[in-house]
């Protein structure tokens, strides 16, 4: 499954974050995309996980209060014509 990882972060919280993602590896860092330099302390990832769990584990413990993880999927053109 796919889930998009938002870990908001103040401006002093920054660097911290930064540090505790690149704990878990250069693989997981390289997962994330950061507005930082552009004023917002937020990481963004689409990370495949098994599960929500397992995904909120790739959140620094002190910010994972303040993260958002949503589970992804497509619709084929098929599932979009039955919605209607």
């Amino acid at each position: 499954m796919k889930y998009l990882l938002e870990t908001p972060h103040t401006k002093e919280e920054c660097l911290r974050e930064l540090d505790e993602v690149l704990k878990e590896g250069k693989e997981v860092l390289g997962e994330f995309y950061w507005g930082c330099g552009a004023g917002d302390h937020t990481g963004y990832a689409i990370i495949d996980a098994k599960n929500k769990s397992d995904a909120e584990k790739l959140v620094p413990n002190f910010i994972r209060n303040k993260a958002k993880i949503v589970e992804l999927a497509k619709f084929t053109p098929e599932q979009i014509r039955s919605f209607h």
